[in-house]
């Protein structure tokens, strides 16, 4: 929406008098007709033009930093011309003569009558440009006169003058005035860009907002004719007139026009300070209370029905941009309507997102998973990257990322309202750790954060709202499955099967050659046992030294490095689960008291060890895992009754179990057939009887 469209002249506005008149006759002049471009990336861009002209030292000109932003970029919407044509057309209408006409007052409105139909905030932002372009050029050639044989000829073609150093008096009240309208212009754009769209300021403070603007946008404009036209007779001057010889003492001096043309345009320089000072206040009101009014509507969306999600969308994803998101895949500029009747998952991050593991395992979760082609369309990722301070370094590793992920991505996070980013920080408890805030298809939120839910399930979860995350974790047992779940291909094959594991960590090359020779004795007694290294908590690169003298000397690695932090990241993330459904480490749950162990002694050596996808498992430490595995010719035996796991669990615990129910529960299980698994004798694992045993062909 634009703030200041073709109003009538507001009364009460708080203006000077004086200036009545010129605002009616600015109004007569403005007539918008939907043309619009990105204001703040051309003035970024003119400024990129102005500190490249700086480093001339003749021309005296000073700007703190340069902008990287590419003017390509750019588009004009909804005009037939390009930019660099719509720019050219400006500065030749700038530069040129108007015999009769060169009052600076009757010139502005000429250019006024140019720039009709465009907003208030572009109207500006051309004018610089245009300015820029000309300023640009004519720097160029004086830069390059000196040591530039084809700058030294065009020179002399245009009688441009060889020597300015008389002229920096004009050139520093040029750079100050240039730096003034800037402000100004920024302060326009600030205001123009906040969501009217969704929320309105209160009626006094828009008439005096719009007051201010057009009187601004009226003496940027006629400052940039000013400085325009002192260019063109700076180019037109004959070398006598730059350089003046002094009667009295002979030396050089500045000639009495260029004192005259320096004091003109410190004139306008201080007009535009005073109204600088004006509407920055002005502005600050106007954000402060759209600050309030954005804040108070975003908590009204999320807590109203919808039949859909585009309000919702509409008003979180707001930018000045009609399209504010983007797909990596094509890199089309794309609105909320791509997602609607979806249900839409808000990755909220910094620019550099996730550790590269975290981001390998967050797509290998989601677009990645084999459930997801069962679910494509239902869902999608949008990425919101959220900065306090926009570095442009960060500006490229977002470009980067959001160029290649497969999800949606906010095309320039840097230009969200700050009520939206206020509110994500405060509403959604955005805290520089990424979260994945659940819409569903009516834009509700139905899970504040389901980060660890994605990396436990994946696009299993679906449609991973809080009571489908209560929902899975009825459903789980701690079991190896729960662990390693599809971290490895064949380590899930071998759950899938039934066959004994055994986990270890430890950093200690020693005891891990103890311990695996322990298994080693074991095995040649007929147990059939599979050994997987997974580290320690903290993976150090004497972990990665660790896996790889272990698969040289003592076992195959099914886990890569990359896969050991998938396996860790995954323990986090069961232990944050539990936590965020209201267990605590204290409380009954199975699952929460033993990943928890797990994670606080994992850098001391650990061991697990479990049996396919059943309860059967056993947890010890380094120390305790010698010693019973020492002891093993102690409960040899009970192994072909109870099992491996069973045997052990029996030797470390040797109370008896509590008593079964009274009677079987006709509870059955379909187990893959392995070699030796047939001798054993198998719990249920609900009535705690012995299982018959039937032979199922295929």
């Amino acid at each position: 929406m634009n703030l200041f469209g073709n109003d009538c002249f507001p009364q009460n506005s708080s203006m000077p008098s004086e200036d009545d008149f010129l605002i009616k006759k600015l109004l007569l002049t403005h007539d918008p007709d939907g043309r619009s471009l990105d204001s703040e990336l051309l003035l970024r861009a003119m400024e990129n033009v102005m500190c490249y002209a700086a480093t001339s030292q003749v021309c005296g000109f000073h700007i703190d930093a340069i902008a990287k932003d590419d003017v390509s970029d750019i588009e004009v919407v909804g005009s037939q011309e390009t930019l660099a044509q719509i720019i050219d057309r400006i500065k030749i209408e700038m530069l040129r003569k108007h015999p009769g006409k060169e009052n600076l007052h009757t010139r502005t409105m000429i250019l006024f009558d140019v720039l009709g139909n465009y907003r208030w905030d572009v109207k500006m932002v051309l004018t610089l440009a245009a300015f820029a372009a000309a300023f640009g050029e004519f720097c160029i050639i004086m830069q390059q006169c000196p040591c530039n044989p084809l700058a030294v000829s065009v020179s002399m073609l245009k009688h441009l003058p060889r020597n300015l150093s008389t002229l920096k008096p004009q050139f520093r009240a040029l750079s100050l005035l240039v730096r003034t309208a800037m402000d100004v212009t920024k302060c326009i754009i600030k205001l123009e860009g906040l969501p009217f769209r969704y929320a309105r300021l209160d009626d006094e403070t828009m008439v005096i907002a719009k007051s201010w603007i057009y009187v601004a946008t009226y003496w940027v404009t006629r400052s940039m004719v000013a400085c325009t036209s002192q260019i063109r007779d700076i180019k037109a001057k004959k070398p006598e007139q730059v350089h003046v010889p002094s009667l009295q003492s002979g030396f050089n001096t500045r000639s009495d026009s260029t004192l005259i043309a320096a004091w003109e345009l410190s004139s306008l320089a201080y007009k535009l300070s005073s109204i600088c000072t004006h509407l920055r206040r002005q502005v600050d009101l106007c954000h402060q209370q759209m600050e309030e009014k954005m804040h108070q509507k975003l908590l009204k969306v999320f807590q109203e029905v919808h039949p859909d999600n585009q309000d919702v969308l509409g008003i979180l994803l707001a930018t000045k941009d009609e399209l504010p998101i983007k797909n990596s895949s094509t890199q089309h500029k794309l609105g909320v309507s791509e997602v609607k009747d979806k249900v839409v998952l808000i990755l909220v991050s910094k620019a550099e997102l996730l550790p590269l593991e975290g981001l390998l395992l967050l797509l290998e979760r989601t677009y990645d998973h084999h459930h997801h082609k069962k679910l494509e369309g239902s869902y999608e990722i949008v990425w919101i990257s959220v900065s306090d301070t926009w570095t442009d370094s960060e500006r490229d590793m977002f470009d980067f990322l959001s160029n290649s992920l497969p999800w949606y991505s906010v095309r320039r996070p840097w230009v969200l309202y700050s009520a939206v980013v206020n509110y994500i920080k405060q509403e959604w408890g955005y805290k520089n750790a990424p979260l994945i805030v659940v819409l569903d298809s009516q834009g509700m939120v139905t899970n504040s954060n389901a980060m660890d839910m994605v990396f436990i399930w994946g696009a299993r979860a679906y449609p991973f709202s809080s009571s489908k995350e209560e929902q899975l974790w009825d459903e789980e047992n701690w079991t190896l499955k729960l662990l390693l779940d599809e971290i490895d291909p064949l380590l899930t094959t071998w759950v899938e099967e039934g066959r004994n594991i055994c986990i270890y960590g430890s950093d200690n090359l020693d005891w891990i050659r103890e311990f695996n020779a322990k298994f080693k004795v074991i095995r040649n007694a007929g147990v059939q046992l599979e050994m997987v290294y997974a580290g320690c908590k903290d993976l150090s690169e004497q972990v990665r030294r660790m896996s790889a003298v272990i698969g040289e000397e003592l076992h195959r690695n099914l886990f890569t490095f990359t896969k050991l932090h998938f396996f860790w990241l995954r323990l986090e993330s069961i232990r944050r689960s539990k936590l965020k459904l209201g267990q605590t480490i204290h409380s009954d749950d199975h699952i929460l008291k033993e990943v928890s162990a797990l994670l606080d002694t994992a850098n001391e050596g650990w061991v697990i060890i479990g049996r396919g996808n059943t309860a059967d498992i056993v947890r010890l430490s380094a120390s305790d895992a010698v010693k019973w595995l020492d002891r093993f010719p102690e409960w040899e035996a009970n192994v072909t009754k109870l099992g491996f796991v069973s045997a052990l669990r029996a030797a470390i615990d040797p109370s008896p179990p509590p008593p079964p129910p009274p009677g079987p529960c006709n509870h059955s299980k379909v187990v893959p057939y392995a070699e030796g698994l047939t001798e054993e004798t198998v719990l249920c694992e609900k009535c705690m009887h012995p299982m018959k045993k039937y032979v199922v062909y295929e």
